[in-house]
């Protein structure tokens, strides 16, 4: 089986930077065709900056990695230095990249890409706010039929959210986009805080991706080591939730998670549940299911696959 084409759609974030290495260590599986940036964790210049980092660290600096979205669809940015640290990536030492941005938009290459392959046939991994898948379709409406599935990281129903009591953070940056891509009639699965949630970064898998003894390694260790201090302290947990590598290893072991199709609906105006993200778990109303929720992980076996696809880089 050839592997499957993705784009990773990004705001690199700790979480973010794992999700990245996980898929590029999955080249049998994932077939990167280029990561999109955008505005969320922290600002675009960072984010995509960022990226190139990442892609620098584990040593694949043959992706492309685009600039896109700096600002959601109609509202100011928000952004999570108080998560993420000023950099995005605070934890290990930074460098400055050398691998250039591509030429172009994230936006363009998101719409040329999906045109240019044959339809059904290339997945969006969204990592962050759906600013610049919103935008390819409000640009390019044909491509949604294209577009073989989306994966992405966002919601909350049950954990309700992380940035405001209702909200998780990616859909409350810009619910409009959020709204935009649901509506669309794209396939979508979704993991939401739920789910991610589940799975911790505690202190013995931090330690065993510390024990590959790696350059690696040690820079991942060191991003969840910062990462986790917000969650632990915020929540009382054991150690940070890996939110968005729940993406990618979706795509690698869908067996590891399992959820409900259901309605998702999207809050845009009501000042107290703005991003908030209602999802029709019970069935109460007639509205057509638009999105597989996962709502529960293996967290064992998913630190399993991260550990090892870790140790190939």
């Amino acid at each position: 089986m050839s592997a499957r084409k993705i784009i990773i759609d990004t705001d690199p974030g700790q979480d973010d930077a794992v999700a990245i290495l996980l898929a590029l260590a999955s080249p049998d599986e994932l077939d990167l065709l280029g990561i999109t940036c955008v505005a969320g964790n922290v600002p675009l210049p960072l984010t995509s900056k960022n990226a190139r980092i990442v892609c620098e660290a584990a040593g694949k600096t043959d992706v492309p990695v685009y600039a896109g979205s700096k600002a959601p669809l109609a509202r100011p940015l928000i952004t999570a230095e108080h998560v993420h640290g000023q950099t995005g990536l605070d934890g290990p030492k930074l460098w400055e990249p050398q691998m250039p941005l591509a030429g172009g938009h994230g936006v363009d290459f998101i719409i040329d890409t999906l045109r240019n392959h044959a339809p059904g046939s290339v997945t969006l991994c969204a990592l962050g706010p759906l600013t610049n898948i919103a935008a390819a379709f409000n640009t390019a409406p044909d491509i949604i039929d294209r577009v073989q599935e989306i994966v992405m990281m966002g919601g909350a129903y049950f954990e309700v959210g992380n940035i405001t009591p209702a909200a998780e953070f990616n859909i409350y940056v810009d619910p409009e986009a959020a709204e935009i891509v649901f509506r669309s009639g794209a396939t979508i699965t979704m993991m939401p805080l739920d789910v991610t949630h589940k799975v911790l970064a505690t202190k013995p898998r931090v330690e065993a991706i510390r024990a590959l003894d790696s350059r690696l390694g040690y820079f991942t260790a060191e991003m969840l080591d910062f990462f986790e201090r917000f969650d632990v302290e915020k929540y009382g947990s054991e150690g940070g939730p890996l939110h968005d590598p729940c993406v990618i290893a979706w795509l690698l072991q869908p067996a590891l998670f399992s959820g409900r199709h259901v309605n998702v609906e999207i809050e845009t105006s009501s000042a107290l549940t703005l991003g908030m993200t209602v999802a029709d778990w019970w069935g109460v109303t007639d509205r057509k299911p638009n999105a597989l929720f996962i709502g529960d992980a293996d967290a064992d076996g998913f630190f399993k696959l991260l550990t090892e696809r870790l140790a190939r880089l």
